[in-house]
């Protein structure tokens, strides 16, 4: 049996990890009849089980949540005291250190039945195959299980998994690409295929529904999606700028007076390929960045965070997708008004 979409519009608003994404933006969105998703990286137990619980206050309409499975490590400790020790004299200049080399123990099981105790009408799953246990764990509280990929064998593996829908993520999705196995041997992660072509190939190789990702702003773009198969588009960059998100003061700054002129697909801030403004942080230390997520998110998280409070907007990651020069500063509920009108002339 076919999974039905959640929601009454095909918009989809992309879990953003690390700041963006917050409980008000993704009840914001719902309400307005899209789906929103809430980021479930990056933070704790009890910190997700407060943000979903508000969530849940704040709207009846269905919502999601996205985890990040743990990659594999890749990381050779030589690299990463290398890297922390050219990162070392920015990191001066704010008055901090670089952080440890590795990181701190993964608490993903108890995320996992933190998200299992609410009632999200989907999970979706970013590094990694969803895995039949937790899908059918997901499938239990009655939720839809969404996998993200980025290639035809990444979608079959997922279905494989018992996955209801695929994220499809092209190449010119801002945040980190969703690859099931990083690339080491590539400063970017290795070839990423756009997302037309990706959404093509993969609507051939599985009989599931997909949601589009990657460079889409606006109805036309949602339209464009659906033409190619899709039953919804997903959309980060363009609530980046929206009054809920919680994107930081710099970060909005730099997407609306567009001092940085192109993105860039950069391992430097946290060690997996993701696309961001290439600012002078990203510039220099693109090519020489090694391999290694967590760890070298771990390492640069310090540097990032005392630029940002300083209002620097050269040093932080600031991801954003190739159609970021589209971005508004709005209510969510307005650009979700205004991408259905945008829809329905395209």
């Amino acid at each position: 049996m076919t999974a039905v979409f959640p929601a009454r519009l095909p918009v989809v608003c992309a879990p953003m990890a690390g700041g963006p994404s917050t409980p008000a933006l993704t009840a914001a969105v719902s309400d307005a009849g899209g789906l929103g998703f809430l980021a479930g990286a990056l933070v704790g137990p009890e910190a997700l089980d407060g943000r979903l619980s508000e969530i849940e206050s704040l709207t009846s309409a269905p919502y999601g949540v996205n985890l990040f499975l743990p990659s594999a490590h890749i990381a050779v400790a030589d690299e990463m005291e290398s890297y922390r020790a050219a990162l070392a004299p920015i990191a001066a200049e704010f008055g901090v250190e670089p952080g440890p080399a590795t990181p701190g123990p993964d608490d993903i099981d108890a995320v996992i039945d933190v998200v299992l105790a609410h009632r999200p009408a989907a999970v979706s799953v970013t590094f990694g195959r969803p895995g039949a246990e937790l899908t059918a764990r997901v499938h239990e509280i009655g939720a839809l299980m969404i996998g993200t990929v980025t290639s035809v064998d990444e979608a079959r593996e997922a279905v494989e998994d018992g996955a209801d829908m695929l994220v499809v993520q092209g190449s010119e999705a801002g945040g980190h690409r969703g690859v099931f196995t990083d690339d080491a041997s590539s400063p970017r992660g290795g070839d990423a295929m756009s997302l037309p072509s990706l959404l093509l190939a993969v609507g051939l190789s599985v009989d599931v529904p997909l949601i589009a990702a990657g460079g889409i702003m606006d109805g036309s773009g949602v339209v464009a999606a659906l033409g190619l198969g899709a039953v919804a588009a997903q959309m980060g960059t363009a609530f980046l700028c929206s009054d809920e998100a919680g994107t930081s003061a710099v970060h909005r700054a730099a997407l609306l007076d567009r001092r940085y002129r192109r993105t860039v697909v950069t391992r430097a801030f946290s060690g997996r390929p993701a696309r961001g403004l290439e600012n002078e942080f990203a510039a220099q230390f693109t090519a020489s960045a090694p391999a290694g997520y967590p760890d070298v998110n771990a390492i640069t998280g310090p540097i990032r965070t005392a630029a940002t409070a300083a209002g620097r907007a050269d040093v932080p990651n600031l991801w954003a997708g190739t159609g970021w020069r589209s971005v508004t500063a709005a209510p969510a509920a307005d650009i979700v008004a205004r991408i259905v009108a945008e829809m329905e002339t395209a």
